[in-house]
Formats: structure tokens, C-alpha cells, sequence
């Protein structure tokens, strides 16, 4: 079990472009796309939350159907955030999850309930508390 989980953002000179870095070792980028001023070198916020809530899921899914010996065979999530435009209050995630393998219908409908036990899934519908302090 890895320790708490750390991200650095780092924004230099280059308009909207973020080098992130985790606790783990891992580096990627961020980016805004070409229309909002930026130069879609990476993923945008937006997509990388999203991108979180659909590998958190996939894998959750995975995890559980190793560990009863189910036959799936591949896992595929989509998630949309807001496909119907900006609601007047909150957000929308549309998250639609394709189970591939000769499952039940039992255990496909199993695995559907554990994709809302993932822990981003849980994160997101949470109680979230942001503290925010400027470095010394």
C-alpha cells in the first residue's frame, strides 16, 4: 500500500502547461487545448478528473472479478462530464461501463454495482473539504 497520495504541479513560462508529478515517481502533463489559450500538449483538469473516475472504476471492476474468478475478459469506461451542457447547478458525469467475457447476467449486474464503489467514484459524491495555504 503506497503512502498518502502527493501531486506537484509545476507551471513555468509556457502558457498553461503543467509537469505534474506524483509521490510514486510518475511524471505526465497538463494541458489546455489550442482554443482556451493553450497548446494541448496533455490532458485538460476536466479530463484528467474524468480520466481518474474511469481507470478507478475499470480497475475496481477488474479487481473484483480476479478475485471471484470471473470470466472478464476486458473492461471499458467512458466518461462524460456534463454531455448535455452545464446544468444551472452541480455537474453531470455520464459513466458507462462495457463488460466484455462470458458473464452471467448476475455477475454483470454484480459489476455494475461495484463500479460505484470505487474509490473515486466515492471521492466525488463525498464530502470533500479543500484546505488551502500559500507555501512559507
Amino acid at each position: 500500500m503506497s503512502g498518502i497520495a502527493s501531486i506537484t504541479a509545476i507551471l513555468k513560462d509556457v502558457p498553461y502547461q503543467v509537469e505534474l508529478k506524483d509521490d510514486l515517481g510518475h511524471s505526465w502533463m497538463a494541458d489546455e487545448p489550442i482554443d482556451m489559450g493553450g497548446g494541448n500538449t496533455g490532458a485538460s483538469p476536466d479530463r484528467l478528473m474524468m480520466a481518474s473516475l474511469a481507470s478507478c472504476t475499470a480497475i475496481t471492476i477488474k479487481m473484483v472479478a480476479v478475485r471471484r474468478q470471473w470470466p472478464l475478459t476486458l473492461v471499458q469506461v467512458e466518461a462524460q462530464l456534463n454531455p448535455a451542457g452545464k446544468p444551472e447547478t452541480g455537474n453531470d458525469i455520464v459513466r458507462t461501463v462495457h463488460l466484455y467475457g462470458d458473464l452471467s447476467i448476475e455477475q454483470r449486474e454484480q459489476l455494475l454495482k461495484i463500479a460505484n464503489a470505487c474509490p473515486m467514484h466515492k471521492l466525488l459524491v463525498g464530502e470533500v473539504r479543500i484546505q488551502t495555504g500559500l507555501a512559507a
